[in-house]
């Protein structure tokens, strides 16, 4: 579990991490770099869940070498399906990470929404339903390695 107290804000206690894959954690198919090294290190915290609708087809590879687990949703409703899984895991105990028209909701729903800035570019529904905004993906999951690095942002 991640645990971090924000002065005027909520007692975080993150046990999941959901990843959208393609545009977020994957360029054109391919694991972004230093992407593994910071899924290794977060594997003992939080129980980490890719969600992808596997438009590149690459999401089982995806889900074996960074020994995370894969969540496919279906074609359509896309942004319907990331917001039930997110509910289903429990909004209170959930950090999202994304940057497209699909993950706004998952992102608002979410205790903890991160808006990554990636090389897909962002969408605005994202970053309008997200708490905060990183540079990029290894920023994000940095924030979570060390979640006192969020007080300074997320208090009030």
């Amino acid at each position: 579990m991640i645990e971090i107290d924000i002065p005027g804000q909520h007692a975080y206690r993150f046990k999941h991490l959901v990843l959208d894959l393609n545009g977020t954690v994957s360029l054109d198919g391919n694991i972004l770099e230093g992407v593994p090294e910071r899924i290794e290190l977060l594997r003992s915290l939080v129980d980490i869940i890719i969600v992808t609708a596997d438009t590149r087809g690459r999401a089982q590879h995806v889900g074996q070498s960074l020994r995370v687990k894969i969540h496919k949703i279906g074609p359509g409703d896309e942004q319907i399906q990331k917001l039930e899984l997110v509910r289903q895991l429990g909004r209170n105990s959930t950090v999202s990470i994304g940057n497209g028209s699909n993950d706004a909701s998952m992102l608002k729903e979410s205790m903890l929404g991160i808006c990554v800035l990636g090389p897909e570019g962002t969408s605005s529904e994202a970053m309008a339903n997200c708490d905060l905004a990183t540079p990029g993906i290894n920023a994000a999951l940095d924030l979570l390695i060390k979640p006192e690095r969020l007080i300074a942002t997320l208090r009030k």
